[in-house]
Order: C-alpha cells, then structure tokens, then sequence
C-alpha cells in the first residue's frame, strides 16, 4: 500500500456515468434471470396447479412479480405444464416445444419497472454517500445506512404508479391507450392517491432491507479492500461483498 500522502488518484463518476451503468446493470440482470423465472414457474406449476382467479408473486433478483392466473388462452409465463425432470429439463423442453424465445416470456413489464427503480435507487444512494462523506468524513459508519435509506424511500416513492401498470400489463395484454384510459378512470374514481396504494407495506420491507444491506456491504467492500492492500475496491471486491450482503440478510430476513 502507498505511504500515507501518496493515495492515487481517484475518477469521480458523474451521475449521467451512474445513471447509464444503472441502467445498463438493470437490462443485463433482466436478461439472465428471466429465462429462470420462466422455468421456475414451470417447475412449481408442476408440482402445485394454479386455478383461474388465484395469483402469485415471484422475484427476479430485481423486484416482486405479481402473477394472475385465468383458464383460457394461458399467458407466456404460464402453460399447461409438461413433466419435468428438472431445471436443465425444462430448459430443454421449453426450448424444443415452445422456441427459445418463450424463456423471455414476460421481459417488458419486468423492464418497465427495472430500468427506472434500478436507476433512481443506485444513482441517489451514491450522490447521497458521496454528499454525505464529503460533509461529515471518510470513515462516519452510519452514511451506508442513511443513504439506503433515503435512497429506497425515493425510489419507492416514484416507482410506486408504475406497479399498478406493470400488474395490468401481467394480467392482460394493453395497448398504451388502454393503459392510459384506465389509469384516467382509475384517477377520476379514486383520486391520484390511489396510484400510491401499497406504497406503506412496501416501504416497511424495504427500506429496513436496503438500510441494512448497504451498511454490510460497505463494510466488507472495506475490509476485503483493506486484507488485499487496496485503496480502492476491484470488480471481484464489490461483487463478493454484495453477493455477501445480500445473501446474509435474505437468510436472516426470508420474509422481506
């Protein structure tokens, strides 16, 4: 490690840099985890039927998916279940019987809510973090967690209209008129505070969630930085304490 005084120097990233990386991370996770939610409604659909009327929620690794079930013309993420044997089975059969294209069944409505909650949540938790170093110090251990915080309930906030879309958009498929039409009816009937609903329950998941992952992984990303002789932490450094982190408190915390 360099002496004390000889720290190199660092690139700040802008936020545009920060919002095109949000941006680019939100796609590319879509992209690869989406064929796997596909096969693992397969693979539960299997074992227990889903019955018209009844729903379901799955998580991508990026948000909670609510599913609706009906009895005639089954959706792209939902049909009569063949028999699998297994992930690397159903992937095969899928493929064969349905085209390789059915593994994205269900891309865009994810991608609606992806790209914008990815964007808004990491680009302000890292203008908050590095406001709030700069103002208060390097090593202030609480900045992780009042950034998360603040962070998520933003996120949150903004997202929130955009869960009733993408529900509709899961449910049936809308052209953006439709869409726009129910969004005005639903607006004149209940007001514009109906567009929030569930914003409360979401928020008491999430943000204790974010508040606490954040103040791990910052914690690891600095003493992995510090047991390597690093200034500055690698790609392996941030993907092992994020990976660290987020594991840790799904086993904690399984209901969130």
């Amino acid at each position: 490690m360099d002496p004390e005084g000889e720290r190199p120097q660092i690139c700040n990233v802008t936020p545009f840099q920060q919002i095109v990386a949000s941006c680019t991370g939100a796609i590319l996770t879509s992209l690869m985890v989406t064929p796997l939610d596909v096969v693992k409604i397969r693979l539960q659909a299997q074992s227990n039927q889903f019955y018209k009327g009844k729903c379901f929620v799955y998580n991508n690794g990026l948000m909670d998916h609510l599913c609706i079930c009906e009895e005639e013309g089954n959706k792209a993420w939902y049909k009569k279940p063949g028999y699998f044997r297994g992930t690397l089975d159903a992937f095969l059969k899928i493929i064969r019987n349905e085209g390789i294209k059915s593994l994205w069944s269900g891309l865009p409505p994810t991608l609606v809510m992806a790209v914008p909650a990815t964007v808004i949540y990491f680009t302000c938790y890292d203008q908050l973090t590095a406001l709030l170093k700069s103002k208060l110090g390097e090593n202030e251990s609480h900045i992780p967690i009042v950034a998360g915080i603040v962070a998520r309930f933003g996120a949150v906030t903004v997202i929130s209209p955009l869960e009733l879309i993408r529900t509709k958009m899961q449910s049936k498929r809308f052209s953006y008129k439709e869409l726009h039409q129910f969004v005005s009816k639903k607006v004149s009937k209940d007001g514009w505070i109906s567009l929030w609903t569930g914003w409360t329950p979401t928020l008491l998941r999430d943000v204790p969630f974010s508040a606490m992952y954040w103040y791990n992984y910052e914690l690891l990303k600095k003493w992995l930085c510090e047991k390597s002789g690093l200034y500055e932490p690698t790609f392996m450094i941030n993907f092992t304490s994020g990976a660290l982190s987020g594991s840790f408190l799904c086993l904690c915390q399984p209901g969130l």
